[in-house]
């Protein structure tokens, strides 16, 4: 995917609509550290990146909205009150934001959009959150809507689950709104109580090394996992109905009821409560400055999402391993859904541009195929430029 900047957004948009455009950046994220607990109401660790999607956008005066997404090179028009689904599925996730303003009783006006950036489709950054919550915070700008950005957050989270389908947790959305320079949030998913976390790496930086692959089956087995961990809690509040998600479990209670779990189920629940504990954990390493401990831990995690929460690949698996046994590197995993994507890496300064080199040839004589590696750093989030 090519990258596409600020200036050419808006040009573009200047040329397709002879009109001056509202520019918005709607910024990608990562996670330090809990993966795949956000939908288990358990706590999580993003922060928003540098990377982002860029908005050009204006009212039209008329019922008429037309979307122009400049990487893809594809347009989609549509009248706002015949608002469905239709093949595009970056058109949904816009479509999706209008289709909740309105249910909540906000009139909207047709919309011209030009969108683009350089945040990479399908690398674990979240560009899905990024489109979502860019073009949420530029209605509200656009049409003065007095919503907070953590009221965008769930609405761009209830669009993914009624308009698109997607049973997805809140962290991507919160995360790209919320965000700040130089903190990640530790956020708890039930209650949307969060801090910030000030991150210090020292000599330290986080890298990002994209497999380059998305296997096809990420959202259905993402539905799996979400449907599995639900079993799992429905078996154990027969014992305790205080239970109301694996938040709320320990490993005690999963070993003495491993038996009625069955192995899968049982797996699945532990991988998420040992997520649970590494997150406290990592927090406390990052406020104590125990980067050596916080990236045992990655390393950790990613083990659980590969062998327990089966979530990983053999492309995802050979970038750690390779990390895993390279000097400097003091953790690394999987980032994202799984299945394709990025590894997150906790990296010494002095040796990002030999590790990038090695890694890129290592992984193309065992894969055949090219990295991408990407240098980020923790900005501020979601904003109207």
């Amino acid at each position: 995917m090519k990258e596409i900047g600020l200036e050419a957004i808006k040009a573009e948009f200047e040329k397709r609509f002879n009109s001056q455009p509202l520019l918005i950046k709607g910024c990608g994220r990562i996670n330090i550290i809990g993966e795949h607990t956000d939908y288990n109401d358990g706590y999580v660790m993003p922060a928003s990146i540098d990377k982002g999607i860029y908005f050009a956008i204006s009212e039209n005066g008329t019922t008429e909205s037309h979307f122009y997404a400049a990487n893809l090179g594809e347009s989609y028009s549509f009248f706002i009150d015949d608002i469905k689904p239709c093949d595009l599925q970056w058109a949904n996730y816009l479509m999706g934001i209008m289709d909740q303003l309105q249910k909540q009783n906000i009139l909207l006006e047709g919309i011209d959009l030009v969108f683009g950036g350089d945040l990479p489709v399908g690398s674990g950054m979240s560009s899905s959150a990024a489109l979502e919550c860019g073009f949420a915070l530029g209605l509200c700008s656009l049409f003065n809507l007095d919503m907070s950005r953590q009221e965008l957050a769930q609405l761009a989270q209830k669009s993914s689950h009624e308009f698109l389908g997607i049973p997805c947790g809140i962290m991507d959305q919160f995360a790209s709104l919320l965000g700040l320079k130089g903190q990640v949030i530790k956020l708890d998913c039930r209650s949307l109580n969060y801090e910030y976390i000030p991150i210090d790496l020292k000599d330290y930086d986080l890298l990002l090394v994209n497999s380059n692959i998305s296997h096809d089956h990420v959202n259905g087995a993402y539905r799996d996992r979400v449907e599995e961990c639900r079993k799992g809690v429905t078996i154990l509040q027969q014992y305790n109905k205080d239970i109301l998600s694996l938040r709320d479990v320990k490993m005690a209670m999963l070993d003495e009821h491993q038996a009625e779990l069955g192995a899968l189920i049982y797996k699945r629940c532990a991988y998420v409560v040992k997520e649970t504990q590494r997150l406290k954990e990592a927090g406390n390493c990052l406020v104590g400055g125990q980067l050596e401990r916080l990236g045992e831990l990655l390393f950790e995690t990613h083990d659980g999402l590969s062998k327990e929460y089966e979530v990983s690949c053999p492309e995802l698996d050979f970038l750690v391993d390779f990390a895993r046994n390279y000097e400097g590197v003091l953790g690394a995993r999987l980032m994202g859904g799984g299945f394709g994507g990025c590894t997150i890496n906790l990296i010494h300064q002095n040796i990002k541009k030999e590790f990038s080199k090695a890694i890129t040839k290592a992984y193309y004589k065992e894969r055949g195929i090219d990295t991408s590696i990407y240098e980020v750093e923790i900005a501020d989030g979601t904003r109207v430029i």
